[in-house]
């Protein structure tokens, strides 16, 4: 249990991290960092801050969709945005476009280990997961298609409201899925536990 709750921690904070890179590359964002771009451009609050309470909020919707969050789903809340905001504040602004693509690569990379951490962990989807699970579990939808019409909405409406989307919003969708896809299994505690013993005197 304590391992868990480390990796979920970590992973979380991590997560955090790696949004706060490709936002500081300024080359585009995953599309819920992109909608809370353009919240904070618009309001003026931290776009750390905002994610957390975007968080918040999208967990509200899981009440007509009978989802049940988790402790993974209210620490995601509480660690994310802010852990976005903190690296923000310490991170100096990056400068020439090489540095720019180095350090967005870092941050796709950070966010999809920090995926196979706090999924791995199995403390229960983020909000906005589970408001795609929800919305196939109550709608009967294709995952792919809740996911779709979900990411696309905040992606347009985060640029109309001044988000940055560019070549990064582009690689980040098409990268993250793979990159989560060979980290998850090395990560997952589950697949741990599910695990053959090691035979006697085996290091």
């Amino acid at each position: 249990m304590t391992r868990r709750v480390v990796q979920l921690l970590i992973g979380l904070a991590l997560y955090g991290a790696g949004c706060a890179l490709t936002l500081e590359a300024g080359v585009g964002v995953d599309p819920w960092t992109v909608f809370a771009q353009g919240i904070s451009v618009r309001t003026g609050i931290g776009v750390g801050w905002v994610t957390n309470i975007v968080g918040f909020l999208v967990l509200l919707l899981w009440i007509p969709l009978r989802q049940k969050p988790g402790v993974g789903t209210i620490a995601n809340i509480l660690l994310v945005g802010t852990s976005i905001q903190g690296t923000l504040a310490i991170v100096p602004p990056i400068e020439g476009f090489l540095a720019r693509i180095l350090v967005f690569v870092a941050g796709v990379l950070a966010v999809a280990v920090a995926s196979g951490l706090y999924i791995g962990a199995r403390f229960g989807p983020g909000p906005r997961d589970g408001l795609m699970t929800g919305m196939h579990a109550r709608l009967g939808w294709p995952i792919w298609l809740c996911r779709a019409l979900v990411e696309l909405t905040v992606l347009g409406i985060g640029w109309l409201l001044g988000g940055t989307v560019g070549l990064g919003t582009i690689v980040f969708a098409l990268c993250i899925g793979p990159l989560v896809h060979v980290a998850l299994p090395l990560l997952d505690t589950g697949r741990a536990r599910r695990a053959p013993a090691p035979p006697v005197g085996a290091a």
